[in-house]
């Protein structure tokens, strides 16, 4: 049995690593020590040979990638919790970037990341969403791989010519829809989004590794420029989320969690999200405890969490709380309420007076349950408190077991080529021949290019069945069917 996580010191509170997959949280207001809370759990984790991914929103998470410094303020906070010795460590990590500027690109397919998702990034309404989910339909059907946002713009111009025809099997296709998609994409791409899309696509399996001292790799999303795209930073954290669910098997109850996944500025996931959408994300956080992962929220408030998925967080860590307005006091009393009472603890009282780094925390004990809330101070973290320098990035990235496996992109043959290769070929050829090659050719494509599909769509999932139109468990969940 793996043995308590220790997280607060002076009157020290542990975690159960084999309850960390019954998710957690970690709330407060800006600047009371969330990051740095983070930070310490993180590492000793990974010290617990128990993979790490987290987001980096401030650019200042990266320094867990180095030994910590002493310092007239560290040590203060040594001598107020009467540590006399404090050893300072560096941890393994892996730095990522969607923008491949300082950390490895982190890249997905559009079929991977799938009609219901990409709805969402696109903030598309229901009716252009449905259109959405025929262009996959049919470039399913067509054995079309949609790779980059150039195979899906190819496809939807298709879609768009072939409307009239496709109305009988696959349901109406308006032309204003697809423009409307089509200027979501022109969006997406000013945000960066489109520097997400192609291949090599991001190998789950890296997130899960442990160095050669057993310790687990903590892997850093270097996040500042993509935060600044709210919904595409919340997107691809959920469909990070759903492959994860996908493609680990089931493990049950397991002495120590696979991965354990932190999930920074967490409101942004739950901000317009439709209702449909909440529910998914609710059985998400259900059911991948089941795969070994353990999810962390961070976020100022628990009220930033819908009600069905705090109830699943069995982990807190609650900062200081400020309450001057009426409204602040009710949402104070509100978090105060998320925690077991504690007889000899004014939850009201004591959240409000916390100094930075101190907490009121409340774990779950063997049987499950949470145990009484404990005012307490998180424990110095080993590793460096803010950034690293360039240099120390660069190292970094230059030593990393996936360096160069991602940073180089390829473009192989998928629907943008195969349409416009289509085009072509009807441009040069004398319409009667055109005409008789319709009337004797199958609608299926060749074999090869049908080999091709499968081995894409085996490289992300142990098997190709269900993932035509319902991709990920959030389109599995949504009980989606081909048309």
């Amino acid at each position: 049995m793996s043995l308590p996580i220790a997280v607060a010191q002076g009157k020290e509170i542990s975690v159960l690593p084999k309850l960390l997959n019954r998710h957690g949280l970690v709330t407060g207001a800006t600047g009371t020590g969330k990051t740095v809370t983070l930070q310490v759990i993180a590492e000793q984790l990974s010290r617990a040979g128990i993979p790490v991914f987290a987001a980096d929103v401030k650019g200042d998470l990266a320094g867990i990638a180095a030994a910590g410094r002493i310092s007239e303020k560290f040590q203060k906070r040594l001598d107020q919790l009467g540590i006399t010795e404090h050893a300072f460590s560096a941890n393994s990590v892996l730095l990522w970037d969607v923008f491949g500027q300082k950390g490895h690109p982190v890249r997905t397919t559009i079929s991977e990341m799938g009609p219901l998702l990409l709805a969402r990034l696109l903030n598309l309404n229901d009716t252009q969403a449905g259109v959405l989910q025929i262009v996959f339909s049919y470039a399913d059907d067509q054995g079309m791989l949609l790779l980059d946002l150039k195979d899906l713009r190819a496809m939807l111009g298709h879609v768009a010519d072939q409307r009239k025809e496709l109305t009988t099997e696959y349901g109406n296709v308006s032309p204003a829809s697809i423009g409307a998609i089509q200027r979501a994409l022109l969006t997406l791409e000013e945000q960066g989004g489109d520097q997400f899309f192609g291949e090599p696509a991001f190998e789950l399996g890296d997130l899960l590794q442990t160095d050669t001292n057993g310790n687990g790799v903590v892997s850093v999303l270097h996040a500042e420029q993509l935060v600044r795209a709210p919904k595409v930073y919340a997107t691809f954290l959920l469909w990070m989320l759903s492959e994860l669910f996908e493609n680990l098997p089931e493990v049950g109850d397991v002495d120590k969690p696979k991965l354990v996944f932190f999930f920074d500025e967490a409101h942004l996931l739950f901000e317009d999200a439709p209702d449909a959408l909440l529910d998914k994300i609710e059985q998400v956080v259900r059911l991948i405890r089941s795969k070994g992962v353990g999810v962390f929220f961070v976020t100022q408030h628990p009220l930033d969490i819908p009600e069905k998925v705090l109830s699943q967080l069995g982990n807190r860590v609650q900062h200081a709380l400020r309450a001057f307005t009426p409204n602040e006091q009710k949402k104070l009393k509100a978090a105060a309420d998320t925690f077991r009472e504690n007889p000899g603890l004014d939850l009201e009282k004591a959240i409000p007076e916390l100094s930075i780094g101190e907490a009121i925390i409340s774990f779950l004990d063997e049987k499950g349950a949470p145990v009484p809330a404990e005012r307490a101070f998180i424990r110095p973290p080993a590793s460096r408190i803010g950034p690293i320098e360039a240099n120390e990035r660069l190292a970094i990235l230059q030593g990393s077991v996936v360096a160069g496996v991602y940073e180089k992109t390829v473009d192989r043959e998928s629907a943008y080529e195969m349409l416009k290769a289509k085009a072509d070929h009807a441009a040069s050829s004398p319409p009667a021949e055109e005409a008789r090659k319709a009337r004797t050719t199958a609608s299926r494509q060749p074999d090869d290019v049908m080999t091709s599909v499968m081995k894409s769509a085996a490289r992300a999932a142990a098997s190709q069945a269900g993932r035509s139109l319902i991709r990920g468990l959030l389109g599995g969940l949504l009980g989606g069917k081909r048309r």
